[in-house]
C-alpha cells in the first residue's frame, strides 16, 4: 500500500488511456474466474464436449450466463488490447527506454489472439469445427515449415478429437502460464520505467503534475472497470452465447465459414490476393507479407530513431491507415 501511494500518474489531456491496461486485467480476471467455472462441467473429447457445453447452457444454475460471460469478455479482452496496443503505437509510448514493454505488449496481443483460436474449438459445434478447420489450413501455405505447423495445431493430419484435446491444453494449461508470465514481466517494466507522457505533452517543457495511484486513480479506474463490467453482463443477458448442432467429422464443410471478428482482416486479406502472382502462390505471398508486417511492427521501437521527428510523424499516419484498413476488412469481410 506504501508503493501504491507513492507511484503517480502523469495528469494531463490524454490520461484517459492509462484507464485502459487496468481493464485488459480485470477482464483477464474475469474471463479466468468464469473459466474455471466452466472447467468444473465440461468434458474435452469429441463424444462428451458438445454434451458438456448443452448441460451447463441448460442444466447447471445459471451456466448459460456464466458461458457468456466468459464469451463477451473475450471479446471485450481482445478488442481493448488491440486499441490500448494502438494507442501505445499512435502516441509513441514505445520509445526509449520502454522498448521491450513495447515487445511484451506484443506478445500479450498474440496470446490472447491464440486465447481466442483455441477457446473456439471447444463447444465443439459443427461451426466450430468448419471454422478451425480454416484456421488450421492457413500455415500450410508457408514454405518449408507450413504443413508441420498444421500438424502440429492439429495433432494429425485432420481436425479431429486430437486437435479438440490438444486445443484444450493449449486453453487452460500453456497460454494461461505463457500469459501469467508476460503480464508479470510488463507491469514489472511499467513499474520501472513509469508511465510515459506523451510527445505532445512533453514538448510544451511545462512541468506535468501527477495523479496519487492510490486512492485517487484507482477510484477513477474502478468506475470504468464498473462500466465495463456492466455492459458486458447487460450484452450477456440479453445476447447469450449460442450453441450449434454437435460436430459431424464426416460432413463436409460448410460453405461461407468465416472466422471470428477479430481474425476477419487477416482472412479478408488473404482472400484479396488471386491463386497466383507470376510463379508464387497467392497465399503464399499474402502469409509472407503479413509475416513482414508483424516483424515491422514487433520491431517498430528498434526502426522509430526519431519519433518526435519527421519519421515518427510518418509513423504516425501509419498507424491510422492500418487502423482504417482493419476496420475496413473487418466490416467487408463480415458483410460479405
Amino acid at each position: 500500500m506504501n508503493f501504491l501511494k507513492r507511484k503517480g500518474v502523469p495528469r494531463h489531456s490524454l490520461t484517459i488511456w492509462y484507464y485502459l491496461g487496468g481493464a485488459i486485467l480485470v477482464l483477464f480476471l474475469i474471463q479466468g474466474i468464469t473459466g474455471i467455472m466452466l472447467l468444473l462441467y465440461y468434458k474435452p473429447t469429441i463424444e462428451t464436449a458438445h454434451k458438456s457445453v448443452t448441460e451447463i447452457m441448460t442444466e447447471v444454475p445459471l451456466g448459460w450466463m456464466i458461458r457468456s460471460i466468459h464469451r463477451w469478455s473475450a471479446y471485450f479482452l481482445i478488442a481493448l488490447v488491440f486499441v490500448h496496443l494502438f494507442s501505445t503505437f499512435i502516441l509513441k509510448a514505445y520509445r526509449k527506454p520502454r522498448e521491450i514493454t513495447w515487445i511484451t505488449g506484443c506478445l500479450l496481443l498474440i496470446l490472447t489472439l491464440a486465447f481466442g483460436f483455441t477457446g473456439y474449438l471447444l463447444p465443439w459445434d459443427e461451426l466450430s469445427l468448419a471454422a478451425t478447420k480454416v484456421g488450421t489450413d492457413i500455415p500450410k501455405s508457408i514454405p518449408l515449415v507450413g504443413i508441420w505447423i498444421t500438424k502440429f495445431l492439429r495433432g494429425g493430419d485432420d481436425v479431429t478429437g486430437e486437435t479438440l484435446t490438444r486445443f484444450f491444453a493449449f486453453h487452460v494449461c500453456v497460454l494461461p502460464l505463457l500469459i501469467l508470465a508476460i503480464i508479470g514481466i510488463h507491469l514489472l517494466l511499467i513499474q520501472k520505467h513509469g508511465m510515459s507522457i506523451p510527445i505532445s505533452i512533453e514538448k510544451k517543457k511545462n512541468p506535468v503534475p501527477q495523479i496519487p495511484f492510490y486512492p485517487n486513480f484507482f477510484y477513477r479506474e474502478s468506475i470504468f472497470w464498473l462500466l465495463i463490467f456492466g455492459v458486458v453482463i447487460t450484452l450477456s443477458f440479453l445476447f447469450p452465447a449460442s450453441l450449434g448442432k454437435k460436430a459431424d467429422l464426416m460432413a463436409p464443410t460448410p460453405k461461407g465459414v468465416k472466422p471470428e471478428w477479430y481474425f476477419l482482416f487477416l482472412f479478408q486479406t488473404l482472400k484479396l490476393f488471386p491463386s497466383k502472382i507470376f510463379f508464387i502462390p497467392g497465399e503464399t505471398l499474402a502469409i509472407f507479407l503479413i509475416l513482414i508486417a508483424g516483424i515491422i511492427f514487433f520491431l517498430l521501437p528498434f526502426l522509430d530513431k526519431r519519433p518526435e521527428g519527421k519519421s515518427g510523424k510518418l509513423i504516425t499516419y501509419l498507424a491510422y491507415l492500418m487502423i482504417v484498413y482493419i476496420l475496413v476488412m473487418t466490416i467487408w469481410g463480415y458483410l460479405s
